[in-house]
């Protein structure tokens, strides 16, 4: 599913947290921001504290526009309505849990009652020091921001979410001789 992402800009997300997260071939280049101009306005990371809260460690400009304010420190799962918040959580834990990235596709609106369709890319970031307790996130509008009219998105809600794809595990065979 995640190949089939329906934005341009959730699909090189993924393929970039691929290439940086693959032990292969060395060779290949690291993703660069030219590549992705219009993208670093939308991106996030989230950190998992102690207490089990997933707060923004960062966040472009573009989503503290659309959301009409500062998200540094502020609770991830507090942006979505409350029936939502264990669907966003348990797909956090699939995403570190799993490590792969997953994709929660769904409907921010604004208090008018204005509503757009989104999409939220959420990859695990790894280092010696975190153990995937920092998630790399794209915030993405699927059209519609004229409707919006510079007002800020106070709620979201989940359409669809697409957990990270189980690793496929190759057949092992094993050899066992009896010299009896």
């Amino acid at each position: 599913m995640l190949d089939r992402a329906a934005h341009p800009h959730t699909r090189a997300i993924i393929d970039a947290w691929r290439r940086l997260s693959s032990n292969a071939d060395q060779n290949t280049s690291d993703p660069k921001i030219e590549d992705f101009p219009n993208l670093l306005g939308s991106l996030f990371v989230l950190r998992h504290s102690e207490d089990g809260i997933w707060t923004f460690a960062n966040a472009g400009k573009d989503i503290h526009n659309v959301i009409g304010r500062e998200l540094l420190d502020h609770d991830f799962l507090k942006l979505w309505r409350g029936r939502d918040m264990s669907l966003v959580g348990a797909q956090l834990d699939a995403v570190r849990y799993g490590s792969a990235p997953g994709i929660i596709r769904g409907r921010a609106e604004t208090l008018s009652g204005q509503v757009v369709e989104i999409e939220v890319a959420l990859a695990p970031l790894r280092s010696p020091t975190t153990n995937a307790d920092r998630i790399l996130g794209l915030y993405q509008m699927l059209g519609g921001e004229g409707l919006l009219a510079g007002r800020p998105i106070w709620r979201h809600s989940v359409g669809a979410i697409f957990p990270p794809e189980a690793p496929r595990e190759e057949p092992q065979l094993r050899l066992v001789a009896s010299n009896e």
